[in-house]
Formats: structure tokens, C-alpha cells, sequence
């Protein structure tokens, strides 16, 4: 099971290039697309799901030419995108029951037990007799991926699912998509570096149309060993962010600020080595672009 991306650009009537020559070869299993807001990600996800097109590039999944035959994709297709209708005062089962039928379940039979297997793997048993429209958002993401689940999708695409979710919500929800990456090909769009850290194996760094990282997160990390510093300082950041190559910055309790620095060697005086995160590799790279493009 494989999805190929080959020289994937797009670029918008107003100038954005939104995708800037894309190569990805994806596997089985959770795959992390990480990058700010506007980055091009939807855009990416949209391209893959068969809901717009490239200005040119070609998307195998499998045996499929997915620009060349979409509707093929779209059988073995399950898509979340960051926001999705529902219908008022219907419930969770009454919908899916409706959503199996539209996906092609004539048999009321399967459809029952679609119905079922779908909603349990969400949790949303208990409450499957309460209209969606007034889940909260947790249970409503968790609701788009048990109607994604009925046709047994080989590839997943979900983008930004845990944003505005509190932290219950977030954690039962990236514990279901973590089950179900199991014989998938799980895309998981999102720009909150944790996300990817608790659920990815694998994963591509996306900014301004442009893929600046492909790699696993523990090898990234691994990579920067010995060249992140960490300094608590009182003041004087900007001075420190023209000074150093700067990462990023946390507020403490007594009000100080401990920043974080990638450099080669000892940056100067008051650093002290720390262990390189995910969040280290993120910024560096992103920082590094910026640098690129001035």
C-alpha cells in the first residue's frame, strides 16, 4: 500500500503558489504533514482527495492514476476535512444509517452493522440516539471519522483535527486515529508539533508550498543532537534573535524568559546543552527557509 506524489504545483488566480513541485512517497501507517496556517496543506489534502486540481504533477495511490481516474480514489477514499456540516436535530445513528446508504450499503443487514462497528471504534455508542448538532467538538470530529469509516477507507486524509479541542477531547480523538492507521495510509494534516510528535512515525515539515523536511521525528530530533543551548535571560530578546540562530522562547514563574538556540558549538556564555525536540527541528527549519528566501 503506497501513495505516490510526483511534481505537485498549484498556484491560485491571485499569484499564491499554494504547491511548489511536491514529491512525497507515503506508507502504511500514521503519516504527519506538519506546517503553520497557510502553509499549503489543505491545499495538498484537497489535491489528494480528488476535490481540486493541479496546475500539473501526477498522485498514484496503489494501482490508480488518481488525476487521470478520481472517482476510482474515491471509493477506497475516507476525508475529514478542518470543517464539516451536519444535519440539525438528527441523530448520530440515524445519519450513518443514511451515510451507508449513500456510500452504496444496500443491505440493511451490513448497514446495521456497519453502523455499530463504526461507532464503537469512535466511542459514540452511548450517545448514539442525540442529534450531532449538539456534540460537542470532540464528538463531532469523532463522529466524521465514524461516517469516513463505513466504506472501509484504505487512505485517510484528515486535516487539522484536533484544533479548538480541549484536551480530553484531543487525546481520545488522536487515540482512535492511532488505532485505525493500522493497514492504512493515515495523512494527518495539523500545525501543533505535539500532534505529530505523539502519533507519526513518519512525516513531511510544509511551508509555503514547499516540502522543507521529510523524515522520521525521532531521526529529525536525533539529527540536532549536541546544537540546541537553552539561556534564561531577564530581557533583551530581539537582541538575542539577531544575535543567535533563535528557535524559540518560554516564560518562566520569576518572569525570565529561557530561550532556545541551535548552533554547532557553545554560542557564548550562560548556555547549557539540552536534549533537541520536535519543536526544535520545526522552527529550525522553518527559521531556515526564512533565512533562504531574505
Amino acid at each position: 500500500m503506497e501513495l505516490n506524489i510526483q511534481n505537485l504545483s498549484k498556484t491560485y488566480g491571485n499569484g499564491v503558489k499554494a504547491l511548489d513541485n511536491i514529491n512525497l512517497h507515503i506508507g502504511q501507517g500514521m503519516f504527519g504533514l506538519l506546517g503553520p496556517n497557510g502553509a499549503g496543506k489543505s491545499t495538498l489534502m484537497r489535491t489528494i482527495a480528488t476535490l481540486q486540481e493541479p496546475d500539473e504533477g501526477q498522485i498514484h495511490f496503489n494501482n490508480i492514476n488518481v488525476l487521470a481516474d478520481p472517482m476510482s480514489l474515491r471509493k477506497t477514499l475516507g476525508y475529514l476535512p478542518q470543517e464539516f456540516g451536519v444535519y440539525p436535530n438528527v441523530s448520530a445513528y440515524d445519519l450513518l444509517q443514511y451515510f451507508a446508504s449513500l456510500k452504496g450499503i444496500a443491505s440493511q443487514k451490513e448497514r446495521n452493522r456497519l453502523v455499530s462497528y463504526v461507532l464503537e471504534v469512535t466511542n459514540l455508542t452511548e450517545v448514539r440516539k442525540r442529534a450531532v448538532s449538539g456534540y460537542s467538538g470532540g464528538m463531532k470530529q469523532r463522529f466524521g471519522i465514524a461516517q469516513m469509516l463505513l466504506n472501509d477507507p484504505q487512505l485517510i486524509i484528515v486535516d487539522e483535527p484536533t484544533a479548538g479541542l480541549d484536551p480530553a477531547e484531543r487525546k481520545r480523538f488522536l487515540n482512535i486515529l492511532r488505532e485505525i492507521s493500522r493497514g492504512h495510509i493515515v495523512i494527518f494534516s495539523t500545525h501543533i508539533v505535539e500532534d505529530v510528535k505523539e502519533l507519526c512515525l513518519d512525516m513531511a515539515i510544509m511551508n509555503q508550498g514547499s516540502i522543507l523536511l521529510r523524515q522520521s521525528p525521532e531521526s529529525a530530533a536525533q539529527e540536532m543532537q549536541g546544537k540546541i543551548w537553552t539561556k534564561r535571560i531577564e530581557d533583551g530578546l530581539e537582541e538575542v534573535q539577531s544575535q543567535y540562530r533563535f528557535l524559540s522562547n518560554s516564560y518562566n514563574p520569576d518572569h525570565s524568559l529561557t530561550i532556545r538556540v541551535y548552533s554547532e558549538g557553545q554560542p557564548g556564555t550562560g548556555f547549557e546543552q539540552v536534549k533537541p525536540s520536535l519543536e526544535d527541528v520545526y522552527f529550525y527549519h522553518l527559521n531556515q527557509q526564512t533565512a533562504e528566501v531574505a
